[in-house]
């Protein structure tokens, strides 16, 4: 009781305004998803009430206003983050002409309205004009939840933001430097070269040494994320030395470091959770604190302004959509889509308004009209976003999955500790998501006296698997078995768990035993018709840089043709990797086909060559982050020749620099129970319990 008697309006101890930030994050959302209300608009509206225009209860100074700024380029930041660089670059040219018109159509229309119809001089017209082309990513956690973020539509919007804010702040440049008297063409040129150094350093060195530090990093996973966060705000500070907004290069740090970051990685679980759950919601909370609601009813140029604009603004935004929906053949959900996206205005508006009323070109009443553009610009896009994009989820949900889609089940045996982050990751990576089924780490444990203690010791080993996947969001069941031999224990795991996929760790050490009477491989290769991978990882999965894969004659027949390829799309699509495609002109050809029908898309070259014995002598062409995948095959299939036998030697031998995937595709069952040589009836030593090749 003493405590809230000595309180005063607004709240000074960051105790208090800590917790009642959080308490608005943890209510309000919840209750306006029970009323299918976007929580972006429920938290837009709270920071009215809690605001200083409201109950002042908060001020937007200090830690709000910091943790808000952290919050907008946190968004900007995973928009580049998360974005399809392969479809970005596919889709480069429409996302300068939707940029295009998203900026002019608004910018004309305003520029023209408030300097013929409202009486504004030239540049002040101009100036309010700009203010109405940007736009604010704001519904982008909408989409990303949804799982479109990776829609053409989508994509084409995100680039279309960098042209935009682009365009409006070279814009304010203009006028703020005009009305300054530097207009000469000194300044431009000078502009020029820092923008250009500028990207130079985000886009071509922050990949670099981040490619570097990771290698450096690659157990210290708190380490990650603090690297990134620097890379994050040392990207904004450079774009303000260059004379930009800092929300530019928070995007552009986000494309820089978008291909080492994997989508399904620990790390990028860990950005988006401390972003969607924090930063962001400050952002939302800090946008709203700006909004004055009795100005807008007591100052008729205001209001008038706020009128002009939140009518014209949408209007000129929704006709961009269109014109672009009927140029690039998209469906009316995705038209709506792109406006729902595009129609925010927020962290460039507000930076466009707060420097115009700084140098006087524009009043309070212009500035107070803003400020109601952004709540109602957030509003529209947040439920026309979330409406339309729960239609268009739907729609793509229905899509009737390709043969090669069906749900993954992957098993994962695990005998080497020190293999468990790299198989376990691959595996997720490998996975089809949009199936929710399990990882499946297995532990076989050999049958004597002592089996009851060995499962003790090999769970134990696993639930850093476990702990690793979680770290994803990724299920992870763990699997043991006590069976008669290693073998024996996968093949009835396969069996009972209808396994898809098996992924095995490489070891090159083979026994007198193992020639004699098979390896893990062997039996498993004879016994099961499930594609098997099987893996040595070297280097830090998100520093592949190539994924050259070797592939067959007559891969192409294969019944597993488009699974086995489909994960290596994926694969490229997690890490960002090119592939480069090495096998006879007829399977290129067909490879080709497949590539250009399937989804998801992938940045991929295709070359020739004669045949398996030139691959000893492609190690020269490699460089040390490229991973070679080698599409092998099972004996007596119509893509099997004598050559396949000899690729293990091969890369064990000269291939030690590099990480390289064995694939054995899938095949039609040939046998009807599990069956294993007599030979491996009996016991397997520990040293030997590892998956030899």
């Amino acid at each position: 009781m003493k405590l809230l008697l000595e309180l005063h309006m607004p709240f000074e101890e960051p105790v208090m305004i800590f917790t009642l930030v959080l308490l608005i994050i943890l209510i309000v959302p919840t209750i306006l998803g029970r009323l299918r209300i976007p929580g972006i608009v429920g938290l837009i509206v709270a920071g009215v009430i809690v605001g200083p225009n409201g109950f002042d209860l908060l001020s937007r100074e200090g830690s709000i206003e910091l943790l808000g700024t952290v919050g907008i380029l946190y968004i900007m930041f995973l928009a580049g983050l998360e974005i399809d660089m392969i479809d970005f670059k596919k889709y480069k040219t429409r996302s300068l002409i939707f940029g295009a018109l998203t900026f002019l159509i608004p910018f004309t229309a305003g520029t023209l309205v408030f300097h013929y119809i409202l009486g504004y001089s030239v540049a002040p017209a101009i100036l309010l004009g700009s203010m109405m082309a940007p736009h604010t990513l704001l519904a982008y956690p909408i989409i990303s939840k949804l799982g479109l973020s990776k829609n053409e539509a989508v994509t084409i919007t995100i680039g279309g933001t960098l042209v935009t804010d682009v365009a409006v702040l070279l814009v304010l440049s203009i006028i703020t430097n005009s009305a300054g008297g530097n207009s000469g063409p000194g300044i431009w040129i000078k502009m020029a070269v820092e923008m250009a150094v500028f990207v130079a350093i985000v886009i071509w060195l922050f990949p670099k040494i981040s490619k570097w530090m990771f290698k450096q990093l690659e157990s210290e996973k708190g380490t990650q994320y603090i690297y990134v966060l620097t890379v994050v705000f040392a990207a904004a500070v450079i774009s303000e030395l260059a004379g930009m907004e800092a929300i530019i290069g928070a995007f552009l740090a986000g494309l820089a470091l978008n291909t080492l970051i994997p989508h399904t990685s620990p790390l990028m679980n860990r950005i988006e959770f401390v972003g969607n759950n924090i930063f962001i919601p400050f952002f939302l909370i800090s946008t709203g604190m700006l909004v004055d609601v009795r100005v807008l009813f007591t100052d008729t140029t205001a209001l008038i302004i706020a009128g002009t604009i939140v009518i014209l603004a949408p209007a000129a935004k929704y006709t961009a959509a269109f014109v672009a929906q009927k140029l690039f053949g998209f469906t009316v959900l995705q038209r709506h889509l792109m406006f729902g996206l595009s129609s925010a205005h927020a962290a460039t508006t507000l930076a466009v308004v707060l420097a115009g009323y700084e140098i006087g070109i524009i009043g309070e009443s212009a500035l107070n009209g803003a400020v109601g553009l952004i709540l109602a610009s957030s509003l529209v896009s947040s439920l026309t976003t979330e409406k339309v994009g729960r239609k268009l989820a739907i729609v793509e949900k229905r899509r009737k999955p390709e043969v090669s889609e069906k749900p993954d089940r992957i098993l994962v045996p695990i005998a080497n500790p020190k293999t468990i982050e790299n198989l376990v990751d691959l595996s997720i990576m490998l996975k089809n998501p949009d199936y929710h089924e399990p990882i499946y780490p297995l532990a076989v444990v050999i049958e004597n006296n002592n089996a009851e203690e060995e499962i003790y010791k090999k769970n134990k080993m696993l639930q850093e698997a476990i702990k690793h996947a979680s770290a994803t969001d990724s299920d992870v069941q763990l699997v043991s078995k006590i069976d008669i031999n290693i073998s024996s224990g996968i093949l009835r795991a396969i069996k009972e768990l209808m396994i898809t996929e098996v992924v095995l760790g490489w070891n090159a050490k083979i026994t007198t035993r193992d020639r004699i009477f098979g390896t893990v491989l062997d039996n498993l290769l004879d016994n099961t018709e499930q594609m098997i991978l099987v893996c040595r990882i070297i280097q830090p999965l998100n520093t592949t840089g190539r994924l050259v894969v070797i592939v067959p004659t007559n891969a192409e027949l294969e019944r597993g043709f488009l699974r086995w390829l489909r994960s290596v799309k994926l694969l490229s699509q997690q890490l960002g990797a090119k592939i480069v495609f090495r096998a006879r002109k007829r399977t290129l050809n067909q490879l080709k086909i497949a590539i250009s029908k399937s989804k998801p898309t992938v940045d991929a070259e295709f070359h020739p060559y004669a045949n398996l014995n030139e691959f000893a002598s492609m190690k020269s062409e490699l460089g040390a982050d490229d991973m070679v995948i080698v599409v092998s095959a099972r004996k007596g299939t119509v893509s099997y020749n004598n050559n396949l036998d000899y690729v293990p030697r091969v890369l064990s031998r000269d291939y030690k620099e590099n990480s390289f995937i064995v694939i054995y595709p899938e095949q039609y069952p040939v046998y009807q129970s599990i069956q294993v040589k007599s030979g491996e009836m009996e016991e397997v030593n520990e040293g030997e319990s590892e998956q030899n090749v």
